[in-house]
C-alpha cells in the first residue's frame, strides 16, 4: 500500500517529510491532546487566565482541527477535513433534519456536522471584533494570546446547548471583555503551548505566533438553530465555518503536554 493510502486511513492526512518541516518555529498547533509527546524546545510564558484578559475574537471550524477523546473520527485530509465527534454517526433522523432548509445564516454547516470553537483572548487593550487583527494593536503588537476551545456536535435539538450562551454581546467582567459563559461538563481541559491554526499553515508552513491553548476533551450537544441565530448577526462578522488546518504529529514541532 502507498505511504500516502495508509497515512490517510490512519487519520494522519498528509504531513510534511522531515526534509520539509518548518525550522525555527514555536511549538505548532493543532495536535492530539490524548498524546502528551513533544520536543520543541521554543519556550515561552503561558498567557494569563482568560477571566484576566480581554475577549478579542469568537469564531468556529468545520470540524475538529484537534483530536481528542470525543472527537477523534477523521473526516479527510485538507481544509475541509479534520475530525467529527464520535456520536456523529448515531443520531437520529429527527436530530439530523435541517431547520433552516439549507438557508440558515451560518454558511458551510448542516445537522450533523462537528464544530471546533475558539475563543481568542489577547492581553492587549482592546475591543472583540473581525479576526485575529482585532487581537493587537497599533500599541500592543505582541499580545499575549490566549484560546479556549470547545468542539461541538451540531444537532437539530431544542434542548441541546444554546450557543448564544456562549456569546459576547458586550459583556464586561472585572474590567475586561469576556464571553457570557464558557462550556463546562465536557472534561478538564488540556493546556499546551502552541500557534495560531487555519488552513494556510502546514508542518511546512508554520505559524510564528505564540498561543497558550485549553482545548476541552469531550464533544458538546449544540442546537444549531442558536448557532444561526448568532450568525445573524455579531461584533466578530463571523457567518460561515472556516477550515482547518492538519494535524500537527511531527514531535518537533510539538511541546510536550505536562
Amino acid at each position: 500500500m502507498a505511504a500516502c493510502s495508509l497515512a490517510l486511513l490512519l487519520g494522519l492526512g498528509a504531513q510534511a517529510s522531515a526534509a520539509e518541516l518548518c525550522t525555527g518555529y514555536g511549538p505548532q498547533t493543532p495536535r492530539d491532546i490524548s498524546s502528551p509527546a513533544g520536543t520543541n524546545a521554543r519556550l515561552f510564558s503561558p498567557a494569563p487566565p482568560a477571566d484576566k484578559l480581554n475577549l478579542c475574537n469568537i469564531h468556529f471550524h468545520k470540524n475538529a482541527e484537534h483530536k481528542g477523546p470525543g472527537f477523534s473520527v477523521f473526516a479527510g485530509p485538507g481544509e475541509q477535513g479534520g475530525y467529527k465527534c464520535g456520536e456523529s454517526a448515531s443520531l437520529t433522523p429527527a436530530e439530523l433534519q435541517d431547520p433552516a432548509g439549507g438557508t440558515g445564516a451560518c454558511k458551510g454547516i448542516k445537522p450533523g456536522d462537528t464544530i471546533e470553537v475558539h475563543w481568542v483572548y489577547s492581553s492587549c487593550d482592546v475591543k472583540p471584533g473581525a479576526g485575529l487583527g482585532a487581537c493587537s494593536s497599533a500599541q500592543c503588537g505582541n499580545p499575549q494570546l490566549r484560546v479556549e476551545t470547545q468542539v461541538f456536535l451540531l444537532v437539530n435539538d431544542p434542548k441541546a446547548l444554546d450557543f448564544k450562551s456562549f456569546g459576547y454581546e458586550g459583556n464586561m467582567v472585572g474590567g475586561v471583555h469576556q464571553p457570557k459563559a464558557l462550556p463546562t461538563g465536557t472534561g478538564p481541559a488540556v493546556s499546551f503551548a502552541g500557534s495560531t491554526t487555519g488552513p494556510k499553515y502546514t508542518e511546512a508552513k508554520c505559524s510564528a505566533l505564540q498561543v497558550t491553548w485549553n482545548v476541552r476533551p469531550q464533544c458538546a450537544r449544540v442546537n444549531i438553530a442558536t448557532v444561526h441565530d448568532w450568525c445573524k448577526g455579531n461584533v466578530f462578522q463571523e457567518a460561515s465555518a472556516h477550515g482547518v488546518r492538519q494535524l500537527v504529529t511531527a514531535k518537533e514541532l510539538l511541546a510536550p503536554i505536562k
